[in-house]
C-alpha cells in the first residue's frame, strides 16, 4: 500500500491549445486544455519557424546600424 508521505505531488499548468493552428478560432472544439510540455510538443515545428524569423529580423536590424551580420 502506498504511504501519503511518500508521495511526490506537483503542480501541472494547463495552457489552451489551438488544434488547427489559428489563433482566431476560438470555437470550442478547436480547444484542447493540454499540460506545457505536451503544448510545447504539439506547436514544435512553429516555434522553430518563429525562431528562425525572429533570428533573421535581428540580424536584419544588425544590418540596418551596425553594417551586415558577422558570426562570431
Amino acid at each position: 500500500m502506498l504511504e501519503i508521505s511518500k508521495s511526490k505531488f506537483s503542480r501541472v499548468v494547463l495552457a489552451c491549445c489551438h488544434k488547427d493552428g489559428n489563433l482566431s478560432n476560438n470555437h470550442p472544439r478547436n480547444l484542447a486544455a493540454l499540460c506545457q510540455w505536451c503544448h510545447l510538443d504539439t506547436d514544435r515545428d512553429w516555434n522553430r519557424h518563429q525562431m528562425k524569423i525572429t533570428v533573421q529580423m535581428r540580424r536584419s536590424l544588425g544590418d540596418l546600424f551596425t553594417g551586415p551580420y558577422v558570426r562570431w
